[in-house]
């Protein structure tokens, strides 16, 4: 292996594509684990943009993406506002108490959002937070306003009265019980507050594990058998957070205090050198790694664990006005960072017996802002960005995950020890069910350089004896296809694009085809497909029998 990679970096070195073919190996037989739709969970700090112009369109274009629920979840379900959105902000005015100290619930804007959640098909993932203004301890602004650190403000402070936290989480439960069934809601999970191991909690972990206990009372009150869990902390490759995660499963094991799921954050570090962007995958594979290591010291590998942000850096609502390396967001480099940390995540779940649900993509949509802007966003003003395929490829894969062996794959374990810089990691994702199979395929490098490609040769072995001929569909993103980006850049960058630019550009929004479909002949239970990757293009190429 070392000496393959040694191999890839002199041809890379010279500049073009590889003068040997990358050999991926797929074996259709030889079954791994059941594909599970990890994908299919998305996020964003503005609740309000769920009834947005633009949020009402990319939630059903989420809920059509994939064949299976998907899950949304958002932040300031219980905030004090009017239900004006704002970066990193949002308000539902859920609480508040009258002169004399007695609550007061108005559910006008909650409402909203979850009959938007309902119209558009997709289920909530519930996130209980943050403190209503009535019922914070903090004695500070209750807003801070971005640019200034939003996470500042008393919406971030442990309640005054911790009986009446309890009973909101009671009364609000009760209400979404009432409004949209039991047996809906119980399908639904509920998580107590978010990072509450920085400055998202402004009190210590011992008021957090009794934030959480009275929560999950409150829930529970109102819906028993109702999904808990907690404590959506971030990366614990950061020993802080490592601590925290880990303090809190010894907490509700000797407290004896329901968790039907654990949730943490994994994030990688992406930055500027040498004047191009250099993503950071080994950060994020390491809190991963790290958070599976404490679940499982806890003897709680069965539980379910949803990484209830995972992405390649932390601030979704700074763009690359703010920060340039953010540009990453609008071309290619996105959906090929998720390609192979996605990979990445499931190698690591079967390495430490984790039982991992969810890898949400804390992205959605900013409404009213510039086109291409970089804020990391599935759809800007509309018009869907690639990373977006990335997910509509992940939703085309079902069935059982089966073996795919590259020779141009970065081994996991180089992964996370410098993440992929010597050479590109140039790999591949297989599923296959009854009568059709899939291979996501990537050509992968932390830097954002794209001068290099890779011709693939591609074997997929143990077809069965009746699929003596294959249909063959192969779709991609790259810089010509599923990239509406380099079409806009190509119109001159218009920031008041005219309807016939805005048509063009949704008509080449989606996930396009780099070929047309065609049969191939197997030869022994065996097809063999050829391809060239450019850098950061990733594709899915699908077999039906």
């Amino acid at each position: 292996m070392r000496l393959q990679s040694l191999v890839l970096a002199a041809m890379l070195a010279c500049g073009g594509a590889l003068a040997q073919p990358v050999s991926i190996k797929v074996d259709l037989a030889h079954k791994l684990a059941p594909y599970r739709p990890v994908y299919a969970w998305f996020g964003y700090d503005e609740a309000n943009f769920t009834t947005g112009h633009d949020g009402k369109i990319l939630l059903r274009e989420l809920h059509d993406l994939s064949p299976v629920p998907v899950y949304v979840r958002a932040h300031h379900l219980l905030t004090t506002g009017d239900g004006t959105p704002e970066l990193k902000w949002s308000s539902t005015n859920v609480y508040r108490e009258d002169a004399s100290g007695k609550p007061i619930y108005d559910f006008t804007i909650l409402n909203g959002i979850f009959d938007e959640y309902k119209a558009a098909g997709v289920v909530p993932m519930v996130e209980l937070g943050f403190m209503p203004k009535d019922l914070t301890s903090g004695t500070n602004d209750y807003q801070v306003h971005y640019p200034g650190r939003t996470t500042s403000g008393s919406v971030q402070a442990p309640p005054k009265d911790y009986a009446k936290w309890q009973e909101l989480v009671r009364v609000v439960t009760a209400h979404l019980v009432q409004r949209y069934g039991a047996q809906t809601v119980r399908g639904w999970y509920f998580e107590v507050w978010n990072e509450p191991d920085i400055d998202y909690w402004h009190g210590t972990p011992e008021q957090y594990w009794r934030l959480y206990d009275s929560a999950v009372a409150g829930v529970r009150a109102a819906l028993p058998g109702a999904i808990v869990g907690g404590p959506a902390t971030t990366g614990p490759g950061n020993p802080r957070a490592y601590k925290f995660l880990d303090d809190f499963l010894g907490h509700v094991t000797a407290a004896k205090v329901p968790l039907d799921f654990i949730s943490f954050h994994a994030k990688g570090q992406p930055r500027i050198q040498n004047g191009a962007v250099t993503m950071g995958l080994a950060k994020e594979l390491n809190d991963v790694d790290k958070g599976f290591e404490i679940v499982a010291r806890h003897g709680m590998a069965k539980l379910p664990i949803i990484l209830s942000e995972a992405d390649p850096e932390g601030c979704a609502a700074c763009s690359m006005k703010v920060n340039p390396a953010n540009g990453y967001r609008n071309g290619t480099l996105y959906p090929s960072y998720t390609a192979a940390a996605y990979k990445g995540l499931l190698d690591l779940e079967a390495r430490r017996k984790a039982n991992l649900i969810s890898m949400l993509s804390w992205s959605f949509e900013f409404e009213n802002k510039d086109y291409f802007e970089g804020f990391r966003s599935l759809s800007t003003n509309t018009i869907d960005k690639p990373v977006l395929n990335f997910f509509r490829m992940a939703a085309l894969m079902k069935g059982n995950r089966v073996s795919a062996v590259s020779d141009g794959a970065v081994p996991l374990d180089a992964k996370l020890a410098n993440g992929v810089g010597a050479v590109p990691d140039i790999d591949a994702l297989a599923t296959a069910s009854t009568r059709e199979a899939a291979v996501m395929l990537w050509n992968y490098h932390d830097e954002e350089k794209s001068d290099a490609s890779a011709p693939v040769s591609m074997a997929v072995a143990g077809l069965p004896k009746s699929a003596s001929r294959v249909l063959v569909t192969h779709y991609r993103i790259d810089d010509t296809h599923s990239n509406v980006y380099t079409l806009w850049k190509a119109m001159g960058s218009p920031q008041k694009p005219g309807p016939e630019q805005i048509a063009e550009l949704k008509a080449k929004a989606g996930l396009q085809l780099l070929e047309s479909p065609r049969w191939m002949t197997a030869q022994s239970g065996t097809v063999k497909i050829t391809t060239d990757m450019p850098r950061h293009a990733v594709s899915l190429i699908q077999l039906s029998w």
